[in-house]
């Protein structure tokens, strides 16, 4: 993914609707590290959907590299935090070591479901995308980071090693806590993490230097794994690890995860999950930034 940092000229075009307008015709240049307005942000979030669904092939592998950074940022968050009897410094960590996961993901141009998401709604909303295409990147991108996640967490679990032992109890309890939650808890807290976690990548499209975007990109996952919230893809690594730890190495503990729609089941997680960032990417993010920029617009 290549951001444009330059300024961007001076036009005298007559704005439409759907124009970015520009500063007051006092200002001779724009700061190249102003932040974007919120409608030129939108614009670039929304480009970004249409250009991902109009390479479906591309779309799919970027996606699958996606699943398997952010469980790489699972399987780094319980290696720190193993062992340390503190709540709020073991969270700290696992953020912290969870953090660059987006990043690397937004730099390298490959792709998170719950950022489609949300940047797929503000090209549905901008008339650049139909929804029958946005159905199938929500499709697309779930299944490959799903896959790209699993792929990642089977091989950690084939190899054992330093996965075993103190690790694989971490995991377990990290795992059953998050699948062992109340349908309306985990449907909450996957709204709140997507909040924190595209409002970030929103500020991401907004901001023109290369360190902004990095401490935006890192923001995001940071806020919601220190918050304790669900993320869907984040818990195929959570849940995935001590069932998979447990199925190559029946000594590790699996805490009463299950594989399937029970109570504590790995589906039902990402079922619940998924609804709730959908809720939480794009009700309370792209949303409301599309209303702010068509307000700011009408005002011109």
């Amino acid at each position: 993914m290549t951001i444009d940092a330059r300024a961007p000229q001076l036009e005298t075009r007559v704005p439409t609707e759907d124009t970015v307008v520009s500063l007051p015709s006092k200002l001779t240049a724009e700061d190249p590290f102003e932040p974007l307005s919120v409608g030129a942000m939108v614009d670039r979030v929304a480009g970004m959907a249409v250009e991902k669904a109009a390479h479906p092939w591309a779309f799919f592998m970027r996606s699958l590299v996606g699943g398997a950074m952010v469980a790489f940022g699972a399987l780094l968050a319980l290696v720190v935090s193993t062992g340390v009897k503190t709540p709020g410094v073991a969270s700290l960590l696992m953020g912290l070591a969870f953090g660059m996961s987006f990043v690397l993901i937004l730099v390298s141009g490959t792709s998170l479901i719950t950022a489609d998401m949300a940047a797929g709604l503000l090209a549905v909303l901008k008339r650049g995308m139909s929804l029958g295409a946005y159905a199938f990147l929500i499709v697309v991108g779930l299944i490959g980071n799903i896959l790209g996640a699993f792929v990642f967490v089977t091989i950690c679990g084939a190899a054992g090693g330093p996965y075993l032992g103190a690790f694989a109890e971490r995991a377990a309890t990290v795992g059953a806590l998050k699948a062992g939650q109340p349908f309306w808890t985990a449907l909450l807290l996957a709204v709140v993490c997507t909040w924190f976690l595209q409002t970030a990548m929103c500020m991401f499209f907004k901001a023109r230097s290369d360190v902004a975007r990095m401490a935006f990109a890192f923001y995001g996952p940071f806020a919601f794994v220190i918050g304790g919230t669900q993320h869907v893809i984040a818990n195929v690594g959570f849940l995935g690890l001590p069932l998979l730890l447990n199925l190559f190495h029946p000594g590790a503990p699996r805490a009463g995860i299950s594989w399937g729609f029970g109570h504590d089941g790995l589906l039902t997680n990402i079922g619940i999950t998924t609804v709730g960032n959908f809720i939480g990417g794009t009700l309370f993010v792209a949303l409301p930034f599309w209303i702010i920029a068509r307000l700011q617009r009408r005002q011109i």
